[in-house]
């Protein structure tokens, strides 16, 4: 370590040689004199002196071997602080300590400038040295730094914000984007609500973290973007998610690539309608996906005709329809492939953005006519997905269904219990079945978020009132409806429905719901041909509600990603809280993650490739963004390097100032590891300014200018004519549309959204439509279904 400037601390002479592995080893170890383990040990660093001693919490012994040995200088091996007991002050070595650390991880460094022959844009190349980021093992030194660990301020009835903003905080693939990925945060449109959170989630996670962070900019921003924020009255903090994940895709989305093949490609023309079907009147189930209200992301629709005799419940003529057999209805659903291509509309682009690849997961549905058995498939995007809580009633039929499952998957009853006799099978079902379900009536209902994910995703009768209207019929049937995932998020988003607002009145239901912090398996809700290979997901974060439905308070309990401990996020408030602390909370907002140890392993492979620092001739530029993905996801997909290449292979003009900022520099060994074991592309080792791009931009603008110039001479020639002969009319509306072309400006939204009663109000003095609703009225059969929803809630108050 070099010697101390004048303006550090005079005793840092005497601090010797030290590694990372030393300091790891020492954070796993014990204190010498009482042998009691950590958190927040202290390691001497006296040249040649390697004690570990406990602090304060306990005996102290680290002080006291200070005074004994006079070394003055110490560690904290959980916050890497350091404290020199002769100066009595905090002495700072995020620099010294830093630069040993990352020795062993170094790479080669430099830059070049490169230029394309046909440009006159020269790119900055980024430095080899850049490596380091992708280093898997830093995440070994992260462990024993406390970040994260930041409160909220609470500035008006903002604990509803504040809890939502440290759930987030807390999923590593969308902060380390924000955190690795600066140089894709860029944004024209207003407010730069992507801005203000990167800013914010830099102030929660820097390393000399502050007590707690003012969000001024990032409320500002949610107000202008929706104006029920504004004011200081108490929100919903789940619509408070969605309109910020919404506005943050909004400005950061990119136009995904179009298939170079057309007949991979499905036009959204080509498919047919949706059904017009209801829902179940029962409690809800699939109705509520939490869909966002994007339309850029929204599925198409599959066709009705796919394999219908594979997906048949029972002949005709078959009066006993098994259930398990019904059950099975999605699963043995063979969507064609090319369906899950992107298909390209023919005046509408789709997009994607990091809320997009974290958030977005895919759900199959179906609906089968009973009459003539025809089957309809409709794909559905969502961002998060909304449970019901089930009452008594609905938990007894959801563990009857269970029962009657497990008995058809063991065999025929003759075969399960042909040794045993039809008695043992009568006595072993009662004990299965009935004694569970007077429990339930007697004690109460045990409600686990299994239970509220299966009432989710249980079948729908649509009967009586809420037939389902075939269209190879031409009339109203019984049918079936089935849910199923057909693909499933990185970080999945559970919505608990606990409150219920009507006109007049709004409700709570305060039932407490059992989930787990690990082992969330959702194979059992899986379509059968769901691509994922990963179902298991792991607790990151829940936002809870305390209070009742017109008054209370919201905190965040959150794993932090670095020590893997559990924190309560109570505003300005941020406190160490046990496992058992967090299960009993009553949970509002879950943040479940993708949990895959072959990722842990393939992560641990490209570092030891990296360490051996092998000489190369060739290197590549992978996406910083795709290298996130890779750090942080259970499934990071295909290689694609697309955000930082355009259509012909080179750097689109508009992104060539901040190329550093979008790609890393990797060695031959670690490029040729990582393409064979994810694929995708392209392989890029020359980076140049795309010229046709330029060409068609310089086109672009002399095509714009010259239009608006003749448009104006034209124009003034036509107001300077006193009577002119032939006058033409034109649409208002496409000529905005020009004039924002040649003006180069963004039309903006080509809608709005208003009340019912606004809508009313004008139609009735103007007339017009066809009415396009965003978010659609109750129907009959929804009424219908808020009163057994309110009927449930009745009987979970009373016990």
């Amino acid at each position: 370590m070099s010697a101390a400037s004048s303006n550090d601390c005079p005793h840092l002479d005497s601090v010797g040689e030290i590694t990372k592995e030393e300091l790891i080893q020492k954070s796993h170890g014990q204190c010498q004199d009482c042998k009691v383990g950590g958190p927040n040990l202290w390691a001497c660093l006296e040249n040649g002196c390697s004690y570990v001693g406990c602090g304060e919490s306990h005996a102290d012994h680290s002080t006291v071997h200070s005074q004994e040995a006079r070394h003055n200088l110490t560690v904290n091996l959980t916050t890497l602080r350091v404290w020199c007991y002769a100066c009595s002050k905090e002495v700072f070595l995020e620099r010294k300590l830093g630069v040993l650390l990352l020795i062993f991880f170094h790479c080669l460094s430099g830059s070049q400038d490169l230029k394309d022959p046909g440009s006159p844009t020269s790119l900055r190349v980024p430095p080899a040295g850049a490596c380091d980021e992708l280093d898997m093992e830093t995440e070994e030194e992260d462990e024993l730094r406390t970040r994260g660990l930041t409160g909220l301020k609470n500035i008006g009835n903002t604990c509803y914000m504040n809890a939502a903003l440290q759930a987030l905080s807390n999923c590593p693939p969308l902060t380390q984007f924000f955190l690795d990925c600066g140089g894709l945060v860029k944004t024209d449109k207003k407010p730069a609500l992507s801005k203000s959170y990167q800013k914010l989630i830099t102030d929660l996670w820097h390393k000399n973290r502050n007590s707690y962070v003012v969000p001024t900019n990032l409320f500002q921003g949610i107000k202008a973007v929706n104006p029920m924020f504004r004011g200081y009255s108490q929100q919903d903090s789940q619509e408070f998610l969605r309109c910020l994940m919404d506005q943050l895709h909004e400005e950061l989305k990119e136009p995904i690539p179009e298939p170079e093949d057309p007949n991979q490609a499905v036009a959204m023309d080509d498919c047919p309608d949706e059904d017009n079907h209801s829902q179940s009147d029962d409690f809800q189930t699939c109705e509520s996906c939490g869909s966002s209200d994007r339309a850029d992301n929204e599925g198409p629709k599959v066709p009705e005709d796919i394999n219908e005799a594979e997906m048949l419940i029972s002949e005709q003529n078959q009066n006993n329809r098994d259930w398990q057999k019904e059950k099975n209805l999605i699963n043995n659903l063979e969507i064609p492939s090319a369906l899950f291509f992107t298909y390209k509309s023919k005046r509408q682009r789709k997009y994607h953005s990091i809320i997009s690849e974290v958030f977005d997961g895919t759900i199959v549905s179906s609906v089968q006519c009973l009459t003539c058995d025809r089957v309809s498939v409709t794909l559905e995007n969502f961002q998060d997905i909304s449970l019901p809580i089930p009452g008594k009633e609905d938990l007894a039929k959801l563990h009857s269904s269970s029962h009657q499952t497990a008995l058809v998957k063991a065999g025929s009853c003759g075969e399960a219990y042909a040794a045993q006799g039809w008695i043992a099978f009568v006595m072993e079902y009662i004990k299965r079945y009935y004694v569970d379900i007077c429990l339930i009536w007697f004690w109460g209902p045990v409600v686990t978020l299994q239970d509220c994910l299966a009432a989710f995703f249980a079948r729908d009768e649509l009967k009586g009132d809420n037939m389902y209207s075939c269209e190879k019929c031409k009339k109203l049937r019984n049918g079936v409806k089935f849910c199923k995932v057909q693909g499933l998020p990185e970080i999945l988003c559970i919505h608990l429905k606990r409150f219920r607002h009507e006109l007049m009145f709004s409700t709570k239901i305060s039932t407490h719901v059992s989930f787990p912090l690990e082992g969330l398996e959702m194979q059992p809700f899986l379509a059968k041909d769901c691509p994922a290979h990963t179902t298991s997901y792991d607790l990151l974060s829940v936002i809870c509600h305390h209070g009742t439905a017109s008054s209370g308070h919201y905190i965040a309990y959150c794993r932090n990603e670095l020590n893997q401990l559990w924190y309560e996020f109570d505003d300005q408030s941020v406190t160490e809280v046990s496992e058992s602390c967090v299960q009993n909370a009553e949970a509002y907002v879950l943040f479940y993650k993708k949990s895959n140890d072959e990722t842990q392993k393939e992560r641990r492979k490209v570092t030891s490739l990296l360490n051996m620092m092998e000489p190369s001739l060739l290197q590549f530029y992978i996406s910083r963004q795709w290298l996130n993905k890779f750090k942080t996801f259970a499934e990071p997909g295909p290689i694609s390097n697309h955000d930082f290449l355009c259509a012909h292979g080179g750097v689109p003009p508009n992104k060539a100032s901040f190329i550093d900022d979008l790609v890393m520099m990797l060695p031959q060994n670690v490029w040729d590891h990582m393409y064979s074991r994810y694929g995708g592309g392209p392989a890029v080792n020359h980076l140049y300014v795309c010229h046709t791009c330029q060409n068609e931009i310089e086109k672009l603008e002399k095509r714009r200018k010259n239009e608006l110039d003749m448009f104006v001479r034209l124009n003034k020639a036509f107001q300077e004519e006193e009577s002119p002969v032939v006058i033409y009319c034109i649409s208002m509306q496409w000529f905005r549309e020009w004039e924002g072309f040649v003006k180069g400006k963004d039309i903006g939204a080509d809608s709005g959204q208003i009340s019912e009663e606004t809508w009313n109000f004008l139609h009735s003095i103007y007339g017009g439509g066809p009415v396009v609703t965003v978010r659609p009225s109750v129907s009959h059969q929804e009424a219908e279904t808020s009163q057994a929803e309110e009927k449930i809630e009745v009987e979970t108050r009373s016990v």
